[in-house]
């Protein structure tokens, strides 16, 4: 509707689900006086800012298509979806991990990301970083309850940081990064959980063999690059092991 101004809204203050999305908005302000808002979705708009007053039982926020740049003003204690997918973020710094303890999931593909350090928000279970630049990988080891990692479409050559505290990680994208040797999917290792890896459209998945080598350093996996992995595979990846083992004594 093209809007620009919704100060109209500040009367409904009983207002519980609210919909904004493909408008002009540059301002959530108004928003402020609705403490009984649930689920707020404010997609293909003109902000450059979430910051809002903190408002005690939202718990849903998609901002996705905006011109959002931090988390600055994002600070509700019952939030447990955040969406900020396709915006201008450079920096995860400004969450507010004191505030966000309800966390859970959180959406930010298609941003400027160049480095996770900074986002331990501790109960947090799905992250979504596809489509960003990032480089490196610091302060994973605060992810102990992350059960879900998309890295797709980054800039990833080396794969340190993963840390055997992150217990629960289940399943993990690396599609489509720099990841050019098996040593490197050998510091997976560090991760007690893990049943699903992409890892296609890396160098190393060029490699001969690329299944068996991820396999017989990964024999956990159920699943690589979408397909189940089978019995034969597994004791055929397990000779690979074994005769790897030989070599280095």
């Amino acid at each position: 509707r093209d809007l620009t101004d919704i100060s109209l809204l500040e009367r409904f203050i009983h207002l519980r689900y609210v919909d904004l999305s493909k408008n002009k908005l540059k301002d959530l302000s108004p928003l402020s006086s609705l403490t009984q808002l649930l689920w707020l979705k404010v997609d293909g708009n003109l902000l450059t800012s979430a910051s809002m007053q903190e408002l005690p039982y939202l718990q849903v926020i998609s901002c996705d298509r905006n011109r959002i740049m931090d988390f600055e003003g994002i600070t509700h204690p019952l939030l447990a979806n955040l969406s900020l997918k396709e915006n201008k973020i450079q920096t995860v710094l400004g969450l507010s991990r004191d505030q966000l303890f309800s966390l859970q999931v959180l959406e930010l593909r298609g941003n400027e990301i160049k480095t996770t350090a900074g986002l331990g928000v501790s109960k947090l279970k799905k992250l979504y970083l596809a489509k960003n630049i990032i480089c490196s990988l610091e302060g994973l080891e605060e992810f102990e309850q992350l059960e879900i990692l998309h890295l797709r479409d980054n800039k990833l050559e080396a794969l340190d940081g993963f840390s055997d505290s992150m217990k629960c990680l289940q399943y993990l994208n690396l599609r489509s990064n720099g990841i050019k040797s098996f040593q490197e999917v050998e510091k997976l290792q560090v991760l007690p959980m893990l049943q699903a890896l992409v890892l296609m459209e890396n160098p190393c998945a060029e490699e001969p063999n690329y299944r068996l080598e991820v396999l017989s350093r990964l024999p956990q996996l159920q699943r690589l690059d979408k397909e189940p992995v089978e019995e034969e595979e597994r004791e055929e990846a397990e000779k690979i092991r074994q005769a790897r083992k030989e070599k280095e004594k």
